[in-house]
């Protein structure tokens, strides 16, 4: 993890939908190299912050920087993969099918193409379903695929919006081990979760409850400053919820 390179840099964030505040003055900097877990419960504010990390949204006030520019920008939406909460998929094409819908959208042709699509379809283990309709895919093969898709074009920050939802353990302790191989090449990687067993393997957290930053740090940092034995008991002190 470089500190000294920030990729994301988060200043001053809120966003309003109507009356309704879902993300309240958020202050936050991601470092090059790191894996930043966003945890917190459903409506938090996650999916939010995430969308307009990803240039699909922008923010009421505040602005959000992703490699020293103002998103939302065209110029980066090659350096960056997301991965949507909900799966963007067509049902009625094969993986394969979509894999190379989107590598086309991205620039990427011919044997570069293929390699891709054979390199990304091994890393989540779905290298012997990628002639199926992703019709006749279950949801945590689309979660994979969806995830494939994300890696294709090589970026070098990606934002995964909880990518492990409905994937079974197993595969997800390989998702994970995957997530520290591209850590180890030196990506970028945001992961929402709210799961706390995928917290602790994050390099750094920023908790988030009712749109607020509770609190940032590594998961060692935050046990010690609530004197937790868990995350999700330093989750709790944090927010103000007696234990």
């Amino acid at each position: 993890m470089n500190k000294s390179e920030v990729c994301v840099s988060i200043r001053h964030v809120s966003k309003s939908f109507g009356k309704h505040q879902v993300l309240k003055d958020i202050n936050m900097d991601i470092y090059e190299g790191e894996i930043f877990g966003l945890l917190g419960p459903s409506g938090a504010g996650k999916t939010t912050l995430v969308k307009e990390l990803a240039g699909l949204d922008e923010p009421t006030e505040g602005e959000n920087h992703l490699f020293h520019e103002k998103m939302p920008t065209l110029d980066l939406i090659k350096r960056i993969g997301y991965m949507a909460q909900s799966d963007a998929l067509y049902e009625e094409l094969s993986a394969k099918e979509n894999l190379q819908f989107f590598s086309e959208l991205y620039g990427l042709k011919g044997q570069k193409q293929a390699q891709r699509i054979n390199e990304v379809m091994e890393l989540v283990q779905l290298s012997g379903d990628v002639t199926k309709l992703v019709s006749n895919y279950s949801g945590g093969m689309k979660r994979r695929l969806s995830l494939a898709i994300a890696l294709l074009h090589e970026p070098e920050l990606l934002i995964l919006d909880e990518p492990t939802v409905g994937i079974d353990p197993v595969l997800r302790k390989s998702i994970w081990n995957a997530f520290t191989d591209l850590k180890a090449q030196g990506k970028t990687l945001i992961v929402t979760t709210h799961v706390m067993d995928e917290a602790d393997k994050c390099d750094r957290l920023g908790l988030i409850r009712d749109g607020k930053l509770i609190a940032v740090g590594t998961p060692a940092e935050l046990k010690k400053q609530t004197n937790s034995s868990t995350i999700e008991e330093a989750f709790l002190v944090f927010g103000g919820v007696e234990r």
